[in-house]
């Protein structure tokens, strides 16, 4: 962890290391994830079962990749009531929010023979990436499967790693409830190469979402094209924003709710307070004790986290914009006053009772958001991003021969003779000369 002024010499270079700390994964990732790619394109399951093994520890056919229902019965069975009381409360409260994203189609009719509009369709078949290894999440499962299937999404496929053939139960359960339709245990990047291309066992799919590891990130870039894709997600990151006020032992408990996700999660802190900031730095250090996930929160603490100091709250919002966090906590006395000049945040977290932690798991909106500065020109996982849109045109003979004239001028200004003979051939007419 680091103090840093804003107004330092070196602040720029000091500070640069945070921004770059994507960029230190080996440069041999994506050669081996595109061969991964390439084998599961030519021998599909086979290809797919060697994987599975190597990396997941399983041994299976491809028949046992598919999770069973009985299984699924039996991880109900396993889970605690409360959990699933939890997890239902959440899949209700983020299907409330999504509903109010959904677009219908539409239709013009302002002008005279002709109609105008927008066909809203949910994509056929959509495949969610849930993790596995580290830490176990049916919040991701929520979080994707949710807005796939308030789009009207036909058939929602979640992938999911399992090793030693171990999923957690939880994950099931939200599935279930979240609307999943099937199940496959696998995972890394042959599992995104098995839904963007198909295999004999795993159907191809539209779209592709969910966060994973640098492999799982590295695949989805490199099918983008032939599927869709939600968006490049990078290292979990949150900026606190604060005046001073409130509690440090609040702000240091948001801070490492990120840095415990990820070696290379970024906790950062800006203040115009540096005493208050110093309060917050010795929370960190006394909370760390206490968690299980400890060494890997230290870790990212110490080499990603950072407190800045500013002289007021302008240069403290100038910089959470020019930084577009992924989460942005405005940890000030009057949240609302500033809010309108926040340009760039994938959440925005307003006031002391509103913890990063009440976003990702049970608020409503959707976690899924843009890291790494994208926030500049990204947007959360929504509604949107499950369904397709197709422009509809209507022209009556009447308005075709009421506008024929200026098509025909714009396609031969740009010398195409065939567009242009398309209209005239229809209105028998020749493009308006100046006198």
């Amino acid at each position: 962890m680091k103090f840093l002024n804003i107004h330092d010499a070196d602040f720029t270079e000091s500070f640069a290391a945070i921004l770059r700390r994507s960029e230190e994964i080996d440069r041999g990732v994506e050669a081996l994830v595109l061969e991964i790619i390439a084998d599961i394109r030519s021998r599909g399951d086979a290809a797919l079962l060697e994987y599975t093994s190597r990396f997941d520890r399983l041994e299976t056919d491809a028949r046992g990749l598919l999770v069973r229902e009985d299984e699924i019965e039996r991880a109900f069975a396993e889970a605690g009531e409360k959990e699933i009381s939890a997890l239902r409360h959440a899949v209700a409260r983020v299907t409330r929010f999504h509903e109010k994203q959904k677009q219908k189609s539409w239709l013009d009719s302002e002008e005279d023979g002709i109609l105008l509009g927008q066909k809203v369709t949910p994509l056929e078949r959509v495949g969610i990436y849930v993790p596995g290894g580290k830490a176990s999440y049916p919040s991701s499962v929520i979080m994707n499967a949710v807005p796939a299937r308030v789009a009207g999404v036909s058939e929602i496929i979640m992938v999911v790693p399992a090793p030693d053939g171990e999923i957690n139960p939880y994950v099931l359960v939200a599935a279930k409830l979240a609307g999943v339709d099937r199940i496959f245990r696998i995972g890394g990047a042959q599992a995104v190469a098995a839904l963007a291309y198909g295999t004999e066992t795993v159907p191809r799919v539209d779209k592709i979402t969910g966060p994973g590891n640098i492999y799982v990130a590295t695949a989805k870039k490199l099918v983008f094209g032939q599927v869709g894709i939600d968006m490049i997600a990078g290292p979990s990151e949150i900026l606190v924003v604060s005046d001073g006020s409130g509690n440090p032992a609040h702000i240091a408990a948001d801070l490492l709710s990120q840095a415990e996700h990820d070696q290379l999660a970024s906790a950062m802190l800006i203040t115009t307070n540096r005493a208050f900031g110093e309060r917050v730095a010795d929370e960190v250090t006394a909370q760390l004790t206490t968690l299980t996930r400890a060494a890997i929160a230290r870790k990212s603490w110490d080499d990603f986290g950072v407190i800045i100091v500013t002289e007021n709250l302008a240069e403290a919002i100038s910089f959470a914009n020019s930084l577009a966090p992924e989460h942005l906590e405005l940890a000030v006395e009057n949240p609302f006053e500033i809010l309108s000049s926040i340009r760039n945040a994938g959440a925005i977290f307003l006031g002391h009772f509103t913890p990063e932690s009440a976003g990702d798991y049970l608020a409503g909106p959707n976690h899924t958001l843009p890291t790494g500065g994208t926030a500049r020109f990204f947007s959360p996982l929504s509604v949107d991003d499950f369904v397709k849109k197709s422009s509809l045109i209507y022209f009556s003979e009447a308005a075709l021969k009421r506008l024929g004239d200026d098509i025909i001028c714009v396609a031969e200004l740009e010398g195409l003779e065939a567009h242009a003979e398309s209209v005239k051939i229809r209105i028998k007419n020749t493009c308006r000369k100046e006198s």
